[in-house]
């Protein structure tokens, strides 16, 4: 069952029927971290995740979904709100509002990598890892730049 939060003329709501696929592509193939994501990789993220919509008047200006078993494990990932719309802490509210959600308390890690808002998830209790010596990963840093090679962590 959808839940849906409101403050003021803006809403959130995890109903998958209201997210406007045009705009969250739109916004991620632009940005650093999801650059010329295609549309397809985008649905089937949002399909495979607890995702969040930021609304006013019906119309999407923001976004943020969560990977989890909903048992152990969070990434939080994809958040963003229109430039048109910063500046009124509705991006602190999109993340307050991620992190209470009934179904992600007492995860046991709940994660997500920035390069520049920091700032942000810090007001809502995330800190830099305690142990960085610990954590492996893959990374396909070119993955949707269109060269054959470019999923081969390998290379």
């Amino acid at each position: 069952m959808p839940e849906e939060w409101r403050r003021d003329e803006y809403q959130i709501s995890t109903d998958p029927a209201l997210i406007n696929l045009d705009v969250v592509h739109g916004y991620l193939v632009r940005s650093y971290w999801s650059a010329r994501v295609t549309r397809d990789v985008v649905a089937r993220s949002i399909e495979h995740s607890l995702s969040f919509g930021l609304y006013t008047d019906g119309t999407q200006i923001g976004f943020a979904r969560v990977i989890t078993d909903y048992a152990t494990i969070g990434y939080l990932a994809d958040v963003f709100v229109l430039e048109e719309y910063r500046g009124r802490k509705l991006a602190v509210w999109l993340v307050e509002t991620v992190m209470s959600h009934p179904r992600l308390q007492n995860l046991r890690v709940f994660r997500l990598g920035t390069r520049d808002a920091h700032s942000l998830y810090e007001k809502v209790g995330f800190r830099r890892l305690a142990h960085p010596d610990r954590m492996m990963e893959i990374t396909s840093p070119d993955l949707y730049a269109g060269d054959d090679s470019a999923g081969d962590p390998r290379r």
